[in-house]
């Protein structure tokens, strides 16, 4: 049998990540990339759950394979919860990593220290090729930084300082930002419903 799961993404960074987490399994990973035909899906969900269901369910169902989908984000409490499900595009539609860092800033600048708290969410969700499909969530805590600092990970991760941590995520190596992220907490989930699939 061909275990091949498929990553609903484009982004290389979290095709990394993702990875990295799952390496343990005897799966071959592909993404979006190596299926350019697949359609596009548009993110209308108004929870990062759905968002997550309507991704795996759909590339699943339109690649006959299993597929794996989060959606994450930040949610900022001195914000209302934003940029929450548009935390990829909080700056605009075409924004990039510094563009949504830049604006979260200056949203936050005169908020204090004590009152910078936020969140990581990530939802995952796996369909099988017939479109059942489960979710699991991760969250990490932790707070807003003055400045971003720390060049790996990526989006918000040079803002972003976990609680009990000195430093931002972007500070972090990869394997330790894997064991405390919102991403590798729900991706430790998933792999009992990805071992189910296979």
């Amino acid at each position: 049998m061909d275990r091949k799961l498929l990553l609903a993404t484009r982004n290389q960074k979290k095709k990394k990540e993702l990875q990295q987490i799952l390496n343990n399994l005897d799966i071959h990973i592909i993404t979006l990339d190596e299926l350019p035909d697949l359609p596009e899906i548009i993110e209308d969900g108004a929870t990062f759950a759905q968002n997550a269901i309507k991704k795996a369910v759909s590339t699943a169902t339109a690649s006959g394979l299993p597929c794996l989908a989060d959606d994450s984000g930040l949610v900022v409490d001195a914000l209302g919860g934003q940029p929450g499900i548009y935390s990829a595009r909080f700056a605009g539609e075409d924004a990039n990593d510094n563009e949504n860092n830049q604006k979260l800033l200056k949203m936050m600048a005169d908020v204090k220290t004590e009152k910078r708290t936020a969140r990581f969410v990530c939802v995952i969700a796996v369909s099988d090729a017939l479109g059942e499909v489960k979710t699991v969530e991760g969250s990490c805590a932790g707070r807003i930084a003055f400045e971003p600092s720390g060049e790996g990970g990526f989006g918000y991760d040079p803002l972003f300082i976990p609680d009990a941590y000195p430093c931002s995520f972007a500070e972090l190596s990869a394997e330790q930002k894997n064991l405390i992220s919102h991403r590798g907490k729900a991706l430790i989930k998933a792999q009992a419903i990805i071992r189910e699939l296979f």
